[in-house]
C-alpha cells in the first residue's frame, strides 16, 4: 500500500523505511538482493543519495517516494495507492507513475490508484469515476 499520509517511521533512515515489510513479516527474508533492490528503487525515484538520511528530514515529495519504494520492495501482486503522486512536481510525478505502472506490467500486478488528478487517468487501462457511480446508482 502507498498511504496518502505515507506512514513512515520518523526516526528511521530511508533504507530502513523501505525495508520495513521485511522487518515485520516472518514470511519475508531480508537477503542481500533485497537491499540491492531497495537501493535501486530509491535511485529510480530520485532519492538514492538520501538512502541513509532520516525520513523526518525529507521533503513531502521525497517522503512520498520512500513510501512508493516501500510498497514496491516486496514485488506485490496488488498495489493500493492513495494519491501516489499528490505531493510531487510534474517531472517526479511522471517518473513515479512510470515506475508504478512498469512494476504492474513486469510483475503482472494490479495497480489500484485513487487520485483527484485527472491528468493521470489516461495512463491507466481502466478508470472509475465515483461521481458517475453516484449519479448511476443514486444516493
Amino acid at each position: 500500500m502507498v498511504f496518502q499520509e505515507f506512514e513512515l517511521i520518523e526516526y528511521l533512515p530511508v533504507l530502513d523505511n523501505i525495508l520495513l515489510p521485511y522487518r515485520i513479516s516472518a514470511a519475508l527474508r531480508l537477503e542481500p538482493d533485497v537491499r540491492q533492490r531497495a537501493a535501486r528503487l530509491a535511485g529510480d525515484v530520485g532519492i538514492g543519495a538520501k538512502i541513509d538520511d532520516d525520513v523526518g528530514r525529507l521533503s513531502q515529495g521525497e517522503r512520498q517516494r520512500v513510501a512508493l519504494c516501500r510498497a514496491l520492495i516486496t514485488e506485490p501482486d496488488v498495489i493500493l495507492a492513495d494519491e501516489p503522486t499528490g505531493n510531487l512536481d510534474p517531472a517526479n510525478k511522471g517518473k513515479v507513475l512510470d515506475i508504478l505502472l512498469k512494476h504492474g506490467r513486469r510483475c503482472d500486478a494490479t495497480v489500484l490508484a485513487v487520485t483527484h488528478d485527472h491528468a493521470l487517468l489516461s495512463r491507466f487501462d481502466r478508470t472509475i469515476d465515483f461521481q458517475e457511480l453516484n449519479v448511476s446508482y443514486g444516493d
